[in-house]
């Protein structure tokens, strides 16, 4: 009962500083909206963003996928890690009350993951193959548990494709209306005060834009652990992605780094730490409250992890009968 309590209380909390993030970010719309362009400037600017964003809505998980060339793969593939992974996440989607997901690989040794689509019934979930090489099957477990978890809180449209985003790229766009058109000398502040809400207002909304980022990605990790059974095999896997992500480039991520908040680590490897300018939660700080969440669920607790030097790290799947990875790897698995 304790920990159904401590749980309702976790949501509750993260779901309303979403709301109160998200309200801040209408807030700076509306205030930046009528600074520059009036209320004829501000429905302009809505329209212009809303649409651009109304396709993203429909395709988003497409153009990432194809992005990133992810493969769709199923219990049929060749390889029996690949099997795995696939009967894993199928079984987690089931006892989560979701519809059944695509599954994807992503050829990159940079271990990762993502989960994309515009609601559950469209929704897809990416594991690099250097994420299945690098991890243990119950590390993989946690990491897809949690992209799964975004799946189930639609963070895919809450914090990627539509609400965010359309009001972030309303203020951006009223910004380039100011630059282009001019602004009103007789406003407060004049062209001087125009100018600096111009560059200033769509650093804001990015910050906000991220801050609702590092929200939902502790809300994933607290679902996502609830839904794998297991919060620490999710915080060791943190903490071997991060280590790995730090010295393995991403080249589709480095040029597309708005695409780097889809992913459970910053591709770009960003600082460590809960900063303004991250889209990610500090991994230190993540594997705290899993820890903490361990403890509360009543799981038995193992070995707390340390943080790990990426040329430390092996963690192959039990079972002799999985075949490795071939190198240099030039395609999806098998």
């Amino acid at each position: 009962m304790q920990c159904g309590g401590f749980r309702d209380e976790t949501a509750i909390m993260n779901h309303l500083k979403t709301f109160i993030l998200l309200a801040a970010l209408t807030a700076l719309f509306g205030a930046v909206g009528l600074w520059l362009g009036g209320v004829n400037g501000m429905l302009i600017a809505l329209a212009i963003a809303g649409a651009m964003n109304l396709f993203s809505y429909w395709n988003a998980d497409k153009i990432v996928m194809r992005l990133y060339k992810a493969q769709i793969v199923d219990e049929a593939h060749p390889n029996a890690m690949v099997r795995a992974y696939v009967t894993d996440v199928v079984e987690m989607a089931r006892d989560a009350g979701l519809p059944r997901p695509k599954v994807a690989i992503i050829p990159s040794d940079q271990p990762n993951a993502f989960a994309t689509g515009r609601d559950p019934k469209n929704a897809a979930v990416c594991a690099t193959t250097g994420l299945l090489d690098l991890l243990t099957r119950e590390e993989v477990r946690g990491v897809m548990a949690h992209e799964l978890a975004h799946v189930k809180n639609r963070d895919t449209l809450t914090m990627t494709m539509t609400v965010t985003a359309t009001i972030a790229g309303a203020i951006s766009a009223l910004a380039n209306f100011a630059l282009i058109f001019g602004g009103d000398r007789d406003r407060p502040g004049g062209m001087i005060g125009t100018i600096a809400l111009m560059l200033l207002a769509p650093m804001a909304a990015a910050l906000v834009q991220m801050a609702i980022s590092r929200s939902r990605e502790y809300e994933a990790d607290r679902v996502g652990a609830e839904i794998a059974g297991d919060p620490q095999a999710l915080a060791s896997a943190l903490q071997k992605i991060e280590a790995h992500a730090r010295r393995i480039v991403n080249p589709t991520a480095e040029r597309n780094p708005a695409s780097a908040q889809l992913f459970i680590i910053n591709p770009l490897a960003g600082k460590g730490a809960d900063n303004l300018f991250s889209t990610h939660p500090a991994t230190g700080n993540r594997v705290k409250a899993l820890l903490e969440l361990a403890t509360r669920m009543g799981v038995p607790v193992r070995a707390a992890p340390t943080p790990i030097p990426a040329a430390a790290v092996t963690a192959p799947w039990s079972g002799a009968s999985v075949p490795e990875t071939p190198a240099p790897r030039r395609g999806p698995w098998g």
